[in-house]
């Protein structure tokens, strides 16, 4: 296997690592002043993990099961609108000054999320994908269909009205250190994101598991002809990332502090720019793909505004045309 978190052992691509510390280094010295630039730079890290968790689960399923899904963005928003109202329900842990007592909250807001758009998601791959596999045209339509439609259900469930989101009360505000604030929910969901990625990649490149998912990317029919069911591994794959888009819609509902039934959708545009970035089927190239992303948004839109919009196609148009198959390409047998 020739995918970057083949094994152990492969070799590292170093380059797309540094190409990311060279933007932040060339960003530092564009915005001079090191207390503002560190504050982008925490700013873009949150939002390019934030991207991570709800990008990383759709890049395997579509490695794996070469499934379009248009519909990806519907998990996003049942994962927002799930833990907004939990976090509502527990308005008391919430609104309490001690950590350990928000977190009475906030867990079960982010478990409750995931277990949510798990469930859609299953609901999603055995009605609406199965009947399409290797189809991808049908792929298109029917998901984006089923967007629709479940965009409309999560209307008559909770209104068209935009439901605001308070965070938890010690992660409001920022950590003021000399000229710099580092505000605490973007440092919380830094280290929140840094430990999905972690915890993915072990278990992609030390577990059974792991190891099936990463060959089943890169040669379906080996993994059939050694006994084992690719179907089952299909459905795990497509829950796990569907829950992984819940857990990501949730954090950035509290990012945003509100949430839409578009919410969901609106971050699609910037899901695919990362997954097509990272290369497709590869969570390394992923993370690697949402970090560029998020960071150069941010330090775009301080330093010019007008242009911020079109970065990220512009970093896509660039990344493809240095390696047409994305950053960490995941080879296909």
């Amino acid at each position: 296997m020739n995918s970057p978190e083949g094994s152990a052992a492969a070799r590292v691509d170093w380059v797309p690592i540094a190409l990311t510390v060279a933007i932040a280094l060339g960003a530092l010295a564009s915005i001079g002043n090191p207390s503002t630039w560190l504050t982008l730079t925490i700013a873009g890290l949150a939002m390019g993990l934030l991207i991570f968790l709800m990008a990383s689960g759709l890049t395997l399923v579509f490695g794996l099961m070469d499934v379009m899904n248009f519909a990806h963005g519907v998990f996003i928003a049942v994962g927002a609108y799930v833990a907004a109202s939990v976090m509502k329900f527990f308005a008391g842990p919430a609104e309490a000054d001690s950590f350990l007592v928000n977190l009475g909250a906030l867990v079960p807001a982010m478990l409750a999320a995931m277990l949510a758009a798990a469930l859609l998601g299953w609901f999603f791959e055995r009605v609406i994908i199965r009947p399409v596999y290797g189809q991808h045209l049908k792929q298109i339509l029917i998901t984006t269909g089923g967007l629709i439609v479940a965009e409309q259900l999560i209307i008559v469930f909770w209104g068209p009205d935009l439901i605001p989101v308070e965070r938890p009360l010690t992660l409001r505000g920022s950590f003021v250190i000399g000229d710099m604030a580092l505000e605490k929910y973007r440092l919380s969901a830094v280290a929140i994101g840094l430990a999905v990625f972690a915890v993915m990649m072990l278990v992609l490149n030390r577990s059974k598991i792991g190891l099936l998912i990463r060959a089943g990317v890169e040669n379906k029919e080996m993994v059939e002809a050694m006994g084992y069911r690719i179907r089952r591994l299909f459905v795990g794959v497509f829950v796990a990332g569907s829950a992984l888009a819940g857990l990501g819609g949730a954090l950035w509902g509290l990012y945003q502090r509100d949430v839409t039934v578009h919410i969901g959708a609106q971050m699609m545009v910037l899901i695919f720019i990362v997954i097509i970035i990272g290369g497709l089927g590869s969570v390394g190239g992923c993370f690697i793909g949402a970090l560029l992303v998020g960071l150069l948004t941010n330090y775009v839109g301080y330093l010019a505004p007008k242009i911020a919009l079109g970065t990220n196609i512009l970093l896509m148009v660039l990344i493809l045309l240095w390696r047409p198959q994305g950053l960490y390409p995941v080879n296909k047998q």
